[in-house]
């Protein structure tokens, strides 16, 4: 068998091969690396905390918004906004909202680990602890430190470190929010947005009576059921509420609990509104109505479409409602006719008389806007936050292109002529075609608009002007309710459930004694489900949410 040798000079010519080509594949990645490293470095120094970062890169992109709620439509590009801003930004959006049940299509997504590029949902949702805990949203604080620093500057320091995170960082961005300097500057000129409101032609033509007592209140509801049993055909619904949901109903809670002043808090310590006295006389007081034949059938079914419907047409009487909720319906009613339009009266009132003290914007706003892990491209993703939070991108949301919805007078925007008058003839048309005032109120900011906004016209001005001087900050009192898989967070949603099942039945409820023993029934139910966790937890952040204000007003 013939043996191959290799020379020795053969075999140290290949080591020799070898240690060069380990040598410089080694520096080829160490200058890889080092050029990466380079351009991060670059791409964070171009970027500068006192210019927007989102007009270096102005390409098209599309991003998937979804927004947690079932009544809003808005489609983006149909208007004269939208294409603005998608012409300075480049960006285009594709909204995304649930056909159905909200927090069922929320859990849907969240289950499957994959979330549209942009989330906006009520701050108060259990959904928004499960995202961040399911780490499925990015940081806004850590985004803006490595793409956009400019966002520091256009943010409310406040609000960051208002919903700053146990791990140190803030995923959401408030809307129609207010720190507790805004709301002090700014609480005489805003509104509250609850209202009890009456169809002014009915009301007047029963006496325009007080409304404020049981026995007011349930007397202008026969009367006018006496003398309206249809409108144009269809029935009177004597009196309208937002929507019953699995947890309840906002117009019977809050609401209702601000109308009759009842206190969040005795001595420092928070108090159970649900068993207020005064709160359970009104309930009673509704349970009367139905029992009378007064609360139609509708009320307990209709979802907001539904709802908006039937105000167009004019058919509730009374309303425990949001004044804001029917602009548009408000608008066609007083074109038809102005003495068909809603009014703002006083309310449910406590035994004693006492002012409302209805809620006005609190420093968590109304929703939060959050990033998805998933989101196609970070940078340019916090950068059109950033524009939208900013001065320039809230301008340009509310007031639209110069020259196109409005001219420059005496320093100030102000709408043409005909735009304003669109604005306040038709709001779904204004919507349609302009899309500004807040069409898109994701990250609208309530106090910032106040320098561009005109004066509220007709009819809506006399729903604004009854609320205000009536309107109170519940700041220290927001984001106390635990969510999310803890032992409270799960209590406080099994009880939440509860209410919502029980809450209906009340009003439904044959007798007063039915009503007491099935109230009764709830609190022994929640009681075993743990509301002494829920209390303690809500105790405990409401005290450190003080002492979060006291620092963030300083």
């Amino acid at each position: 068998m013939k043996k191959n040798f290799w020379s020795k000079s053969f075999i140290l010519t290949l080591v020799l091969a070898l240690f060069l080509a380990v040598m410089t594949a080694g520096c080829s990645s160490k200058t890889d690396e080092t050029a990466s490293s380079k351009e991060k470095k670059e791409n964070k120094t171009t970027a500068s905390a006192d210019e927007p970062g989102w007009k270096k890169d102005t390409s098209p992109i599309t991003f998937d918004w979804y927004v947690n709620f079932s009544w809003f439509t808005g489609k983006w590009g149909d208007d004269a906004v939208s294409k603005y801003v998608t012409d300075k930004t480049g960006v285009s959006v594709n909204f995304i909202s649930p056909a159905g049940n909200e927090a069922e299509k929320m859990n849907t997504m969240i289950a499957s680990g994959q979330l549209p590029d942009f989330i906006t949902l009520g701050w108060w949702e259990d959904a928004v602890k499960k995202m961040i805990e399911g780490k499925l949203v990015l940081p806004l604080n850590e985004l803006a430190d490595q793409y956009d620093p400019y966002f520091v500057k256009v943010t409310d320091p406040t609000k960051i470190e208002w919903f700053k995170q146990e791990d140190g960082n803030t995923y959401g961005y408030p809307n129609a929010s207010s720190s507790p300097k805004d709301f002090e500057k700014y609480k005489d000129l805003k509104p509250s947005n609850q209202t009890f409101l009456v169809r002014k032609d009915m009301y007047e033509a029963i006496g325009s009576p007080d409304m404020s007592t049981p026995e007011g209140f349930l007397k202008a509801l026969e009367a006018v059921k006496e003398k309206y049993p249809t409108v144009n055909g269809a029935p009177l619904i004597p009196f309208g509420l937002n929507e019953f949901t699995d947890v309840g109903n906002t117009s019977l809670e809050g609401y209702l609990q601000n109308f009759l002043a009842i206190p969040m808090e005795k001595d420092g310590k928070l108090y159970d509104r649900t068993k207020d006295p005064e709160y359970l006389r009104w309930l009673k007081t509704f349970r009367l109505a139905n029992e009378k034949g007064l609360l139609s059938k509708d009320i307990f079914i209709d979802k907001r479409p539904q709802m908006e419907e039937k105000i167009a047409q004019g058919r509730y009487f009374a309303m425990l409602y949001q004044r804001s909720d029917l602009a548009a319906q408000e608008q066609a009613l007083y074109a038809k006719d102005p003495n068909s339009v809603y009014i703002a009266v006083d309310g449910p009132k406590n035994s004693k008389g006492d002012e409302p003290t209805l809620a006005g914007d609190g420093i968590s706003g109304w929703t939060v806007t959050l990033i998805s892990k998933n989101v196609k491209d970070k940078e340019r993703a916090i950068k059109f936050l950033s524009y939208l939070i900013s001065e320039e991108g809230q301008k340009d949301l509310y007031m639209g292109k110069e020259g196109l919805t409005y001219d420059m007078v005496n320093g100030k925007p102000e709408f043409k002529p005909e735009v304003l008058d669109l604005l306040n003839k038709d709001r779904a048309g204004f919507d349609q075609k302009y899309g500004a005032s807040f069409k898109y109120w994701m990250l609208m900011d309530t106090n910032m608009s106040l320098d561009w906004a005109p004066p509220t016209a007709e009819p809506a001005k006399q729903m604004e002007d009854w609320t205000k001087g009536k309107t109170v900050s519940f700041a220290a009192f927001d984001g106390i309710s635990p969510t999310g898989t803890s032992p409270e967070g799960i209590a406080a949603s099994k009880i939440a459930q509860l209410w919502g099942k029980t809450l209906p039945k009340l009003l439904l409820a044959k007798s007063d004694k039915e009503f007491d023993s099935m109230f009764k029934d709830f609190l022994k139910k929640r009681d075993s489900y743990g509301l002494d966790k829920v209390e303690k937890y809500q105790q405990e952040m409401y005290e450190a949410n003080k002492k979060k204000l006291e620092v963030g007003s300083k």
